[in-house]
This record gives structure tokens, C-alpha cells and sequence, in this order.
């Protein structure tokens, strides 16, 4: 399915657009790899898990805030996954974008299914933006993820992210779930081009398009890319799907 989401008329309130300090529960925790993470298990009986793979930037208060609002909000338990653990990287974008060809597929997708399993929820869906959004991909080839939302992810991997670590999203997609995906895309980014979007829907992923939004569009309000009314939205349309049979 591909659906084009053209939004006109008010705002309605929504997580995306408050963006206030939350006052709910969420602890540091380390996996056992080793790994951080930020988890909210205060919900007495979720409807399901929910682990998020973080943007670029990684681990910081936005994501604990997410934690936060999607545990109370959507009431699940939610866990978010720091992708450059033992790393000390500076806010640079480009030092960070030189991390990403070390990255390892087998030692992330281990970290979400571990923060999964973290969880002690049967049922478990996942969540990312950008970097972790090119991940939700790649998690489509486990069985351990009932369904999963990703928030422009890379549908191949950039050229400068390259590696031997690194396997081809579509390719991971081809030999997994991809009825299981959901891809929240920007139609004007250009870390998404079309016929890389008409690839990744033909692929058996349901896509959903806004004509209008550039990268990172939904899940930081601080950013001059944000469009609030169609973050709100995405976060709508993402909740529906998670909880779909």
C-alpha cells in the first residue's frame, strides 16, 4: 500500500506537538552486551513493547522525553537503544557520520533484540528515525519484531556508510517481513529518492508519504524541518499499525 498524506484545516494535540518535559518513569539500564539504554516500564499492564532505534544524534534527553510520552500515551513499555555505545562523540553531524561505516549490523540488530527482550512483553514492535529508521529495516529479516515503523529511514545505505559491517537495507527486507514495515517518508529528502521509495513499496512495505517534508520532518520540534501537523500524523498513523494484528 502506498498512501500520500496531503493535511489541511487544525492542528490536533498530539506527543510531537507539546513537547514538554515528562514526569514519568525512565531509568538508564545497560543490556547484556553492555549496552545503554532508556527504558519506562511504569505501565501495569501494556498492550505492548516498544523499543525505539534513535536518530544520528543517539541517546539524549529528546529520546528519554519519547520514552516517556509513548509509555503514557500509548501505554506500552518502551525502551530506546544507544547505537554508539562506548563511543564519545561530539554533537558533530560529520564525526558522526564517519561512525557509521563502523558500524556492525549483527552487534545492533543484537542490541534491539536484546532491549526486546528487556521488555518481558510477548508482543514487541519497534520504532527508528533516520540511522535507526535504515535499521527498522534490517530488524524486517528477525521474527522477533510484530511490527515496525521506520521514520525516513536510509532504504539503501549511503554511499559515505559503506562497509563490510553494513548490509543493504533492501536486502535484509527481501529475505524478511517487509508486510510488517511501515515507512514514514519525506517526499522532498533526499536521503529517501523516488525510485528508491517506489523499490522499498514494491518490496511489499506500506508506504506513507508526505508530499511536503524533507528528513527528520516528525520527531524533534526543535529542528527548522519539523511539520508538525503531519509529525502528528505519522506518530497517529504509527500507533494504528503497531497495534494491528
Amino acid at each position: 500500500m502506498w498512501i500520500t498524506v496531503v493535511l489541511t484545516g487544525r492542528l490536533t494535540e498530539s506527543l510531537t506537538a507539546q513537547q514538554k518535559p515528562c514526569q514519568y518513569w525512565v531509568m538508564r539500564i545497560t543490556l547484556p552486551s553492555g549496552t545503554p539504554a532508556e527504558i519506562d516500564t511504569s505501565v501495569a499492564n501494556p498492550k505492548m513493547g516498544l523499543v525505539i532505534a534513535p536518530d544520528i544524534f543517539g541517546l539524549r534527553p529528546l529520546f528519554a522525553d519519547l520514552v516517556s510520552r509513548l509509555a503514557n500515551e500509548w501505554q506500552m513499555a518502551v525502551i530506546a537503544v544507544d547505537p554508539f555505545p562506548g563511543k564519545e562523540l561530539s554533537p558533530d553531524v560529520n564525526e558522526r557520520f564517519a561512525e557509521m561505516a563502523k558500524l556492525d549490523d549483527e552487534v545492533h540488530l543484537r542490541d534491539l533484540t536484546e532491549a526486546a527482550d528487556v521488555l518481558s512483553v510477548d508482543r514487541v514492535g519497534l520504532i527508528g528515525f533516520c540511522m535507526g529508521g535504515m535499521y527498522c529495516f534490517k530488524a524486517a529479516r528477525s521474527n522477533r519484531f510484530a511490527k515496525i515503523s521506520s521514520f525516513y529511514g536510509m532504504i539503501h545505505v549511503p554511499e559515505g556508510w559503506q562497509s563490510a559491517t553494513q548490509g543493504d537495507p533492501m536486502e535484509y527486507l527481501y529475505s524478511g517481513h517487509p508486510e510488517r514495515v511501515l515507512a514514514i517518508i519525506g517526499a522532498q529528502d533526499p536521503y529517501t529518492p523516488p525510485d528508491q521509495v517506489t523499490e522499498l513499496f514494491e518490496s511489499g512495505v506500506t508506504v506513507c508519504e508526505y508530499p511536503h517534508a524533507v528528513h527528520g520532518f516528525a520527531h524533534d520540534a526543535t529542528r527548522p524541518a519539523h511539520r508538525a501537523e503531519d509529525a502528528a500524523d505519522a506518530f497517529a498513523r504509527t500507533h494504528e499499525w503497531l497495534l494491528a494484528e
